[in-house]
């Protein structure tokens, strides 16, 4: 164990949506605890500004366009991660796609495969990789962001929650099959947090009511969510795996 439990001196993550709202939030947080940081995600210029703010820290840092959908840039990730940073300790699956909402009959088989390109089959192939790798060197720790939807499907949302119902259920099997390869999988679901996604619907009715289902009566900033992390990250978690951790304010429907 290091010095203290939550201490990730000399650990390499991967975090994936991690140059905007909550990655940033969780990319900047695993660096002041520590750890060298790869930000990837679609978009590069906000990753590339991550890094910077990562190397600010002291810490090291790369920056990387991947999209979740597409396997071989996520291969790339990991292949540069491994020669540039000499390891992966941490994977944090963050990326998601949320479309529009739209009702089930609505949808297409287009933006169904999409959709669970990004939020499922992209995380799956990234733990994968990162866990065959983890296996003969001491093992690691996962985390699948998936959001309190995976519980409490709602209306319109069919798809996105599926797909992180999907990632849940995944993570359990993740954390059976690689506990003897010494690696730890769980899953962290959020409750409304204030993401560019949660923004762009200020002002409406579907907001309110995202505020008013919380215990709390807010919407919490990305850096609230960042302490729940560094539990399943380090090894003041060594004996969780298979595990969702909630946190969404008290949500009581």
């Amino acid at each position: 164990m290091n010095g203290t439990p939550f201490d990730l001196g000399g650990k390499v993550a991967i975090v994936t949506g991690g140059g905007r709202g909550l990655g940033l939030a969780i990319s900047l947080g695993l660096a002041a605890a520590g750890a060298d940081v790869v930000a990837c995600g679609r978009k590069l210029e906000p990753c590339e500004e991550a890094a910077s703010r990562i190397r600010s820290l002291g810490r090291r840092a790369l920056a990387m366009s991947c999209h979740m959908g597409h396997s071989q840039e996520i291969e790339a990730v990991v292949a540069r991660t491994l020669e540039e940073m000499g390891r992966i300790d941490i994977v944090i699956n963050n990326a998601a796609t949320n479309p529009a909402a739209r009702p089930l009959i609505a949808g297409t088989p287009e933006l169904f495969d999409k959709v669970y390109a990004v939020n499922v089959r992209g995380p799956l192939h990234l733990a994968g990789l990162a866990a065959a790798w983890m296996a003969d060197h001491g093992g690691g720790a996962i985390v699948n962001v998936i959001s309190v939807g995976a519980m409490r499907p709602g209306a319109t949302i069919g798809l996105y929650c599926s797909s992180k119902a999907a990632l849940q259920s995944l993570t359990r099997v993740m954390a059976q099959e690689w506990a003897p390869l010494g690696v730890r999988v769980n899953a962290l679901a959020p409750g409304p947090v204030a993401t560019d996604m949660v923004r762009a619907v200020e002002g409406t009715e579907f907001h309110r009511q995202m505020v008013e289902a919380t215990s709390m009566k807010r919407i919490a900033p990305a850096e609230e969510i960042v302490g729940s992390v560094l539990y399943l990250v380090s090894d003041a978690s060594t004996y969780t795996t298979g595990s969702t951790l909630v946190v969404d304010g008290g949500m009581n429907t």
